[in-house]
């Protein structure tokens, strides 16, 4: 009987230590994200989207913890009602009074779309894209571009904005600082400057928690994304990143150029996917062309694409090698050498190997 009441007790700590634990994780997803945030936070619940969707976006915004929390929570209490809408939501509310507003629902705006803008993608896609999904054309996108009061408005803005952007040299002004990702707009009469806003205040909220960092390595954003940007179009993993940034470091400390295809496709607004460089593009000065001449130990005069936040963070936390060289195959998996000779050898393994890339 002792043996018994012993296992009994055992049983029954554990049984309550479950119950605790099970209660704190329960108050801890419904609580509100942040009690004293005033934001709110503009929400699109498409039509149709799903319990787990709406968990998704919910979770995206930071308006909730765990979109699958929210799903079994959905399941439980049988909330099976959530209305499509767009609605404004904050950071303090908790998980019931944001079910509870999206179960009541407000005036459903049929015309609501979402937009999609790729990682590594160049300003003339990005206003391709605009002017595909909304009633803005092409040129709308770009003279918003070229309007210096404009720009001097988001310099005074946000504090990763400078004078970098209104360089004459520059193609387009905010290329690089436009975040890749998807929005959901109200309709198709957004404007540009809408649209700007939304992914500038994204820009923002992945850049923020790397300030410090970007501060100590002691480099401008300016100078950050450019890296980055050159980057995304070049390697795949992160770890090919970090070491591509690590050739680029040491092709400028030794006054070398950086030797970037992207950057010169980029120079003479070619798509890398359209055609092979000529020669006299390639050995053409352009402040882009980090292949041409006068670009020894110099970056690119801006971004060539609009970076993700991995492209980002390997800039900042870039391996230390040796290598001056790398190059990629058919399938982009990246080979870094760090003489010329291994560099020629290992392209003609690959062209001999039938991997190497040709348009």
């Amino acid at each position: 009987m002792k043996i018994f009441r012993n296992v009994a007790l055992i049983l029954l700590i554990v049984l309550s230590i479950f119950i605790i634990v099970i209660g704190v994780y329960f108050n801890i997803n419904i609580s509100p994200m942040d009690k004293e945030s005033e934001e709110l936070i503009m929400v699109v619940i498409p039509s149709g989207t799903s319990t787990k969707g709406i968990g998704d976006i919910l979770e995206k915004e930071g308006l909730i913890r765990n979109a699958h929390f929210f799903s079994v929570y959905a399941k439980i209490y049988k909330i099976n009602d959530l209305k499509a809408s767009t609605y404004e939501l904050s950071p303090s509310m908790d998980l019931q009074t944001i079910v509870k507003v999206l179960q009541e629902g407000n005036n459903y705006n049929p015309d609501a779309l979402s937009i999609t803008f790729q990682e590594g993608i160049n300003m003339r896609k990005v206003a391709e894209i605009i002017a595909d999904k909304t009633n803005n054309t092409e040129e709308d996108v770009f003279q918003q571009l070229k309007d210096q009061d404009y720009l001097d408005e988001l310099i005074a803005t946000y504090w990763f904005l400078s004078e970098d952007i209104k360089n004459s040299d520059i193609y387009y002004s905010l290329e690089g600082y436009l975040y890749p990702e998807t929005y959901f707009l109200e309709n198709k009469e957004v404007s540009v400057k809408d649209i700007f806003k939304q992914m500038l205040d994204q820009t923002n909220k992945v850049l923020t928690p790397l300030r410090s960092k970007i501060e100590e390595e002691n480099i401008t954003v300016h100078e950050l994304l450019t890296l980055a940007s050159i980057v995304e179009l070049e390697g795949v993993t992160t770890e090919d990143r970090q070491n591509i940034v690590s050739v680029f470091y040491n092709r400028l400390d030794n006054n070398m150029s950086l030797g970037s295809d992207v950057t010169t496709y980029y120079a003479f607004k070619v798509e890398m996917n359209e055609r092979d460089l000529r020669t006299d593009e390639i050995n053409t000065y352009n402040p882009y062309n980090t292949r041409g001449p006068q670009m020894e130990g110099k970056i690119p005069v801006g971004p060539v694409s609009n970076p993700s936040v991995d492209s980002i963070e390997a800039v900042l936390n870039h391996k230390d090698t040796e290598y001056l060289y790398f190059v990629a195959d058919k399938n982009r998996k990246v080979y870094f050498t760090k003489t010329y000779a291994e560099h020629e050898a290992k392209i003609q393994e690959l062209k001999d190997e039938g991997a190497w890339l040709e348009w």
